[in-house]
């Protein structure tokens, strides 16, 4: 028979399950991010939870599941951001600025998520092409680019033939290299890149290169 308290220990379960995953993420997410994925050790990150490695294998399955679980969550993020952006009051090049910005601003919120992207790279993307999940998660951010292009270019602001995914790489490469560059560029530049006295130069600045090439005319071919 089935006591009636049952019910309520398999929700506490349950609860402290998905705190106890969100901790290991939370602590393995900056391992990573610290030492790069050849660099972090299970051992470490368990000692820096309330939980054991035995745990941490039971839930995730090893550190290339971790690692895959980790930059699940850190690509879940950015793309909760994009499906949250609402730009269908503005008019394109409001929109398209919109855009720009909130990749700007995500970005250099989480220099974890930069560090995370460099070394899933020198590792050839191969946990990204292994997880099912960021094979279907997709972008939202390309269907919002596709659509104000869209309306950009019905009303003669934009230029015609401007491909969402090379404005997305535009985009993201400016936000990625202010983070990522930041202090080999002041090594050899002496400019701080996220200065918090420059943000709203760099931010304005990406807007105004990504206006000027939606509406900069192009050579025939």
């Amino acid at each position: 028979m089935t006591s009636v308290d049952e019910p309520a220990r398999a929700a506490t379960r349950t609860r402290d399950a998905a705190r106890t995953r969100a901790e290991i993420l939370d602590v393995a997410t900056r391992e990573f991010a610290r030492a790069g994925y050849d660099g972090a050790r299970v051992d470490e990150i368990a000692a820096r939870t309330r939980t054991t490695k035995r745990m941490i294998y039971y839930y995730f399955g090893g550190k290339e599941q971790l690692f895959t679980a980790v930059l699940e969550r850190a690509y879940g993020v950015i793309r909760e951001a994009e499906q949250q952006l609402d730009v269908e009051h503005l008019d394109p090049v409001a929109a398209i600025r919109r855009l720009a910005e909130v990749t700007f601003d995500h970005h250099e919120r989480h220099p974890d998520f930069i560090r995370l992207v460099s070394i899933e790279n020198i590792h050839d993307a191969e946990h990204i092409a292994s997880s099912e999940m960021l094979a279907s998660i997709g972008s939202p951010a390309l269907d919002v680019i596709r659509r104000i292009l869209e309306d950009g270019q019905r009303s003669g602001l934009f230029t015609a033939g401007v491909d969402a995914v090379d404005l997305h790489a535009m985009i993201s490469s400016f936000c990625f290299f202010r983070v990522a560059n930041r202090h080999t560029f002041g090594a050899l530049f002496g400019r701080d890149l996220v200065a918090p006295d420059q943000r709203e130069h760099y931010r304005a600045m990406l807007g105004d290169m990504v206006i000027a090439y939606l509406t900069a005319e192009r050579a025939a071919d």
